[in-house]
């Protein structure tokens, strides 16, 4: 599986190196703070420390020695559950969310999985759009799933993909 969309692969340079990593404990202070420029409601350094010790799969996506994006994601008997995606503002609309996507993709089939599933805002156009052209279908809502403001709540959408190993 080509992990690397074909515009990315014109920037990839011997220079600079993309790789991903498992995420450890040691990482989080960067990724807390990814998470915070990112978003208007992060997760905690708490739910990160969580996230490890329950033993969900975590992959930081590094280019040299900056934090591109990293994924949070939870193995339920042959289902993935994205539970976390997020790339550094400065690197976003760039494809590496693409990238990340297909990471996850790909370890979930090594490891068994026939399903891949996520929510996303119902807001979040660019998100959509990514996961419907990744083959991710809407099967739901859950209404009022995400804090949007002091008092106003916004729509998940559902999605799940089927994977073939």
């Amino acid at each position: 599986m080509n992990l690397w969309p074909p515009e990315l692969k014109q920037m990839l340079t011997p220079e600079l190196k993309v790789q991903l990593f498992t995420m450890t404990e040691a990482d989080l202070e960067a990724v807390v703070a990814v998470e915070q420029s990112a978003y208007s409601h992060p997760w905690t350094l708490g739910n990160f420390k969580d996230a490890l010790k329950a033993g969900y799969v975590a992959h930081r996506l590094v280019a040299g020695d900056q934090l591109v994006g990293y994924f949070v994601a939870m193995k339920v008997i042959d289902e993935v559950h994205l539970l976390n995606i997020t790339v550094a503002p400065v690197f976003q609309r760039q494809g590496w969310a693409r990238c990340l996507m297909q990471s996850l993709r790909l370890w979930s089939e090594t490891h068994g999985a026939s399903w891949l599933w996520l929510e996303v805002r119902e807001s979040n156009a660019p998100a959509l759009n990514l996961y419907k052209s990744l083959g991710f279908h809407q099967v739901g809502l859950r209404k009022d799933y995400y804090p949007a403001g002091r008092t106003t709540r916004e729509s998940a959408v559902v999605m799940s993909m089927p994977l073939t190993s």
